[in-house]
C-alpha cells in the first residue's frame, strides 16, 4: 500500500491526535491500514517528552502542558507551525532507527533547501538548525545558531509515530516558556523569520516532493 497523506485544515487537539495515532498504528501493525503522513497544526501548548526535566518548564501556566509518548524533552506547538506525524513501517526501511531519524533530518533539510534555507544538524543537539549571519552583531556574539525544526518519535513494533515540527510562522515568543528540547543558549527561528513568504500549502507541497526523494 502507498503512504497516505492526511492534511487537516483546522487545529487539532493534542489528545485527539494521540488517540488517532494510537489507533492507526495498531491498524498498520495488523495490516489493515496503510502508512500515513499527517500534516496538521495544534492549538498553543507545550508537550513533555519522555526525557523532559521539570526545571525546563519555565512558565507552566502559560499554555496547557501534555505528557507525550515521544522521545525528547519539552517543545512548543501552535498555529503557524507545521506538525508532521510520521506513521511509517521502520522494519521495511531497514530495521535501523538511527538511519530512520537521519532520514527524517535529511527530509527536513531538503525541504528547507527548496525555500533557500540551509538547515544543518549538530552532534548532541536534536532537530535541524540554521546558522544565522544576518543577526545584529551584539546578538551574533551569543546566538549564531537557531532551531527551525524539532524531531521526536516513538516506535511500536517497528511502526513510528509522533514525528517532526517545522516552524513556518509561529509566534516565536511562545517558545520562551520552556527550554526547547532541554537545549539552552540557542535561539528559535522560522521560515518567516528568515524572510520567506511561504504558506502552509507551499510547505506541504514541498514536503511531499522531498519525502519521495528522501524515502
Amino acid at each position: 500500500m502507498e503512504v497516505e497523506w492526511k492534511i487537516s485544515s483546522h487545529p487539532i487537539s493534542y489528545q485527539h491526535a494521540v488517540e488517532w495515532m494510537d489507533s492507526r498504528v495498531a491498524q498498520i501493525i495488523d495490516g489493515s491500514a496503510s502508512e500515513v503522513i499527517w500534516l496538521l497544526e495544534h492549538p498553543p501548548m507545550y508537550t513533555a517528552g519522555t526525557s523532559a526535566k521539570v526545571k525546563d518548564l519555565i512558565d507552566p501556566d502559560r499554555f496547557p502542558v501534555f505528557r507525550a509518548q515521544r522521545g525528547g524533552q519539552y517543545t512548543y506547538h501552535g498555529p503557524g507551525q507545521r506538525v508532521i506525524y510520521v506513521l511509517l513501517d521502520v522494519a521495511k526501511r531497514g530495521h535501523d532507527v538511527r538511519k530512520f531519524v537521519k532520514d527524517l533530518e535529511t527530509w527536513v533539510i531538503n525541504t528547507l533547501a527548496e525555500f533557500n534555507v540551509t538547515g544543518e544538524v549538530r552532534e548532541g543537539r536534536v532537530g535541524v538548525w540554521v546558522h544565522r549571519l544576518d543577526l545584529p552583531f551584539d546578538i551574533q556574539e551569543t546566538v549564531t545558531e537557531q532551531k527551525i525544526a524539532a524531531i521526536g518519535i516513538r516506535l511500536r513494533k517497528w511502526v513510528s509515530y509522533h514525528g517532526i515540527s517545522i516552524n513556518l510562522d509561529p509566534n516565536l515568543n511562545h517558545f520562551s516558556g520552556i527550554v526547547p528540547c532541554g537545549i539552552d543558549g540557542f535561539g528559535i527561528t522560522s521560515l518567516a523569520d528568515l524572510g520567506s513568504q511561504a504558506t502552509l500549502k507551499d510547505l506541504d507541497i514541498v514536503l511531499r516532493k522531498t519525502f519521495n526523494q528522501t524515502f
